[in-house]
């Protein structure tokens, strides 16, 4: 699954994003999706959601399940 598509996302699930002030060094920041903020099915660059900690970012990668 990658975070370029929309129905690959959900409330709970468990990711890596980058945020905006964070695109120029690729650091990525892990969390739980709180929020989809991106409304199309798809987006080149990835979904745009709000963790549970208030984060805002693009989807980078989606984290396995252990």
């Amino acid at each position: 699954m990658n975070g370029q598509n929309r129905k690959n996302i959900h409330p709970g699930l468990a990711v890596a994003i980058i945020r905006k002030e964070d695109q120029r060094s690729g650091k990525q920041t892990q969390g739980r999706v709180k929020d989809i903020l991106t409304s199309a099915p798809k987006h080149s660059r990835g979904i745009k959601v709000r963790l549970e900690d208030g984060q805002i970012g693009r989807v980078a990668a989606i984290l396995t399940e252990e």
